[in-house]
């Protein structure tokens, strides 16, 4: 079965919508990644927000307001006309919602508490279900009034590339005849905390793979896709999820398995359920965090796997690690990528390699696809607890 990847809403350090993020991508900005104190105490740390103004939750969902579904919303709206299309095509009970998230509305429950330990009492506005793991799904469903499936998939990093997968098999099963799919995840003090305790945050922007990397950005994006069986009339560059693979090596809590023992497993998995080999792949968007054990262990990965290179960039110096969205996002940038007249992601770091690792092919800025069809590209994604996947979005056969 073919899956769809039609219509894609999204917002990100990078813009607002697809136009906004596609020119910022190919140009290789960095504008959205900023330094901020505030999230970290005694730190200043570079972030990537979503600048752009969000819509304002509808009075009926009030109880369901937070950032995060802020950001979810002004997603799906760009691609409300679609959606609109596929529930009178299908029905609403035909259509699900299947997204990663690892904050949900913590930030809000965070504010919340405070607020109770000050006044012994919660604020207005703040409702326990903002901070539930599944309170963008059942957001999303209330605001389409839909009836099908509808879940949330938090496996940290590899959230939102699990999503797709689920989507996928969704549509496999004759459960749904349409699935929105993606995921969303907003800046929290909670996660920013967390992640510098763990040594992992860098004061800088971050630096993949160079010899001088020293930790990862926090940035936070919403992404949603509308997956189907067929093409909507209004996709005109027919674009399709065609591999997947997950693995979970469990080598520890946090910190990868050295060898990229997992990483590789789950490159080779989506490669065998798209039918591909190595030397099909025109592009790799790699997780790329820039910490010391992520980029050691995803280069002996690569090059155990494509022995003779293959065009790769780490697109997070531009968007921050987006975290449970960050598997949507890195997929819609391949999406992108097959557009008409669209270069592939650059890599953007400071150009010293690591001696320590094996040499990898950067995708340069202005460098596209090859111009023959069908192509091929892959998306990587790595999480806490040795959980792995490999996503490959193609031309649609």
């Amino acid at each position: 079965m073919t899956a769809y990847l039609n219509a894609l809403g999204l917002n990100c350090a990078l813009g607002m919508n697809t136009a906004e993020v596609a020119r910022q991508l190919a140009a290789g900005s960095t504008t959205g990644m900023r330094a901020e104190a505030g999230w970290v105490p005694e730190r200043t740390v570079t972030v990537a927000a979503v600048r752009g103004a969000l819509p304002t939750i509808p009075a009926r969902l009030a109880e369901q307001a937070s950032r995060n579904n802020q950001l979810l919303l002004q997603a799906a709206q760009q691609i409300d006309a679609d959606i609109q299309a596929v529930i009178e095509r299908y029905g609403r009970q035909r259509v699900g919602i299947v997204l990663g998230t690892s904050t949900s509305g913590i930030d809000e429950a965070s504010r919340g508490i405070a607020g109770y330990l000050r006044e012994q009492q919660f604020p207005a506005g703040y409702d326990y279900r903002q901070q539930e793991l599944g309170a963008p799904a059942s957001f999303l469903a209330d605001w389409l009034q839909l009836c099908g499936p509808s879940h949330v998939i938090s496996t940290a990093c590899t959230s939102s590339a699990r999503a797709l997968m689920s989507a996928r098999r969704l549509l496999e099963l004759g459960v749904c005849d349409a699935v929105l799919c993606g995921g969303v995840d907003s800046l929290c003090g909670l996660t920013l905390n967390g992640f510098s305790a763990l040594e992992a945050v860098s004061d800088q922007r971050c630096n993949p793979f160079s010899r001088n990397r020293n930790g990862i950005n926090i940035g936070e994006a919403a992404v949603v896709f509308l997956m189907t069986r067929e093409p909507l009339a209004s996709n005109a560059t027919p674009v399709a999820l065609l591999g997947a693979g997950a693995s979970s090596d469990a080598h520890h809590i946090s910190a990868p398995e050295p060898t990229g023992r997992g990483a590789l497993q789950a490159m080779r998995k989506a490669l065998a359920q798209a039918r591909l080999e190595p030397q099909h792949i025109s592009y790799l968007n790699l997780h790329g965090t820039a910490t010391a054990h992520n980029d050691a262990m995803e280069s002996l990965a690569v090059a155990e796997l494509f022995p003779l290179g293959v065009p790769c960039s780490s697109s997070k110096p531009m968007t921050g690690h987006t975290l449970g969205a960050a598997g949507a996002l890195e997929a819609a940038f391949c999406w992108l990528s097959l557009q008409p007249g669209q270069s592939l992601p650059p890599h953007v770091w400071d150009g010293q390699p690591d001696p320590a690792l094996p040499a990898l092919h950067w995708v340069r800025p202005g460098d596209s696809l090859p111009t023959g069809r069908p192509r091929y590209l892959m998306s990587n994604s790595f999480a806490f607890g040795g959980n792995n996947v490999s996503l490959i979005i193609g031309d649609a056969p």
